[in-house]
């Protein structure tokens, strides 16, 4: 077995969220409470209470979901003896990447969830209400949202944000922008092209702003090299120079997250058998048996869940 360990992004966040890894394991809980303390908010009363219009605030959902990945990660270890080290890469979804930085020790808790903070606000702020959007491009392969994007770019800003899988597609840019490359997705026969209800337009140029944040952020942040190697967004490849990770998630703000060349990566160059999703739901994991058939693994978000991911390796054993 090769294993990989994956942290979901944005999007997958629901109320009750890492409440019964909570409940169960104290590990787990310290996690939560050491996370309140540093943001000082109750953001687990928000994550397993609602509202959900305060979740879904970027500030909030990302933290948020970066806590319920390192809980995850964390009762592992306490209660089943299992290490990061276990897995021969990591890797996460836009946000998740943060996760798996400290998944990976490379980046302490503390600072984790105050550089997601900063994201999350600086995210928001970077674009007027209303003056961005997002769409999804289902049944498009890269060569046509390429296309359409450059035809929406013609009008303003239209880029290709997330290629999530394969025929799962997203363009962010200006309102504009995005609508014209939609349509001409659909003029070139492609499935759906659905406009998505988000608060702004994430990973393109529109981002700038929030990237310099980023940079300036980061370049206070103690970053290690962490002890497993991270399979980043910008290079869908892995990295473990604090430089280069510094550089990579700065451009990552404005950059394409290239998610499907990432599990594709780990699949058929590097060999990993068993990708596990850790944290919050299995968003990552529908889009792997998406990308890759061969490779076999799950959610890992519930005691019952990390309980038989144990065991499957006691019986590999």
């Amino acid at each position: 077995m090769k294993l990989a360990f994956t942290f979901p992004g944005q999007g997958s966040q629901f109320i009750g969220m890492g409440k019964s890894l909570a409940e169960n394991f104290t590990s787990a809980k310290s996690v939560f409470d050491e996370i309140d303390s540093i943001l000082g908010q109750s953001l687990s009363k928000i994550m397993w209470d609602g509202p959900i219009e305060d979740l879904t605030l970027t500030a909030n959902t990302q933290p948020a979901l970066m806590a319920c990945g390192i809980a995850a990660m964390r009762a592992l270890k306490s209660e089943f003896d299992i290490d990061v080290t276990l897995a021969d890469y990591v890797a996460g979804h836009s946000l998740g990447e943060y996760t798996a930085l400290c998944a990976a020790g490379s980046i302490d808790l503390a600072t984790t969830t105050r550089l997601l903070r900063i994201r999350g606000d600086a995210m928001q702020a970077a674009v007027p209400v209303g003056a961005g959007t997002m769409a999804a491009l289902l049944g498009a392969s890269v060569e046509q949202a390429e296309t359409a994007a450059e035809i929406g770019s013609k009008i303003g800003i239209c880029q290709i944000a997330n290629d999530n899988a394969t025929g799962q597609i997203v363009l962010s840019g200006e309102v504009k922008a995005v609508e014209v490359a939609a349509e001409a997705a659909r003029d070139m026969g492609v499935k759906k092209a659905v406009m998505l209800p988000v608060s702004a337009p994430f990973h393109c140029d529109m981002m700038a702003p929030a990237a310099e944040a980023m940079k300036v952020a980061l370049s206070d942040a103690t970053i290690l090299a962490p002890v497993v190697p991270v399979v980043n967004n910008v290079t869908a490849r892995p990295v473990s120079d604090p430089a280069q990770i510094r550089s990579d998630l700065t451009q990552q703000v404005t950059g394409r997250v290239r998610w499907r060349e990432t599990v594709l990566w780990m699949a058929e160059t590097s060999g990993i058998t068993q990708m596990e999703e850790l944290g919050c739901g299995k968003v990552l994991s529908v889009m792997r048996r998406r990308i890759v058939k061969s490779v076999t693994g799950g959610a890992l978000d519930s005691p019952e869940s990390l309980e038989t991911f144990a065991k499957s390796l006691t019986e590999e054993v």
